[in-house]
């Protein structure tokens, strides 16, 4: 029995929104205990970062009461809230400065083969983006959620030189190359 045009239109949608070589990484997990009469029950959240390490990088957060759910709930949201972030030559374009709830994120460019200069949620969001040169410092909250979000957030201000060129209407002006006549000077005997 062929399947009805709402269950494929659906099959087609669903396979064309998910992208194609994420990379998940957990980023925490916590583990919560609520005390009922027969003794202690447990549940369980996760934060995970997932992204295609050309650009596009997302944050989900699962709960379940086991942890395997759990991450899958938070890696299925994570796959639908990416973002496209601007990479310049593997580094950012800029210094920015990022902030969200009590979580603050200062992200610098870095010359070729630093690498990746951060900790914790901050660098699971950065490798998960593409970028290998950067240095970062969380100056705020340590909370888990809020660094992560300030990192997307500090990413997400970032935008390339031709991309603000353009809104303002300019051009960017290349000087041509002009080869020097080489003269050839009278050699002392």
């Amino acid at each position: 029995m062929p399947p009805k045009p709402r269950e494929r239109r659906n099959n087609q949608s669903s396979q064309s929104k998910e992208p194609k070589e994420t990379t998940e990484k957990v980023v925490f997990i916590n583990r919560c205990a609520k005390v009922v009469k027969g003794g202690r029950r447990f549940s369980f959240s996760a934060l995970i970062v997932s992204g295609d390490q050309k650009g596009k990088v997302g944050v989900g957060f699962g709960k379940a009461n086991e942890v395997s759910e759990a991450i899958r709930k938070a890696t299925d949201n994570s796959k639908k809230r990416m973002v496209k972030i601007a990479v310049h030559e593997n580094t950012i374009p800029h210094e920015v400065i990022g902030e969200f709830g009590g979580g603050r994120v200062l992200l610098r460019p870095a010359s070729p083969g630093t690498g990746v200069i951060a900790g914790g949620g901050v660098r699971a969001v950065i490798e998960a983006v593409g970028i290998r040169d950067v240095l970062a410092k969380s100056l705020g909250s340590s909370n888990h959620a809020n660094v992560v979000h300030a990192t997307i957030a500090a990413l997400t201000q970032l935008r390339l030189k031709e991309d603000v060129f353009r809104l303002r209407g300019k051009t960017i002006r290349v000087k041509p190359v002009v080869a020097q006549p080489v003269v050839a000077e009278p050699v002392a005997a």
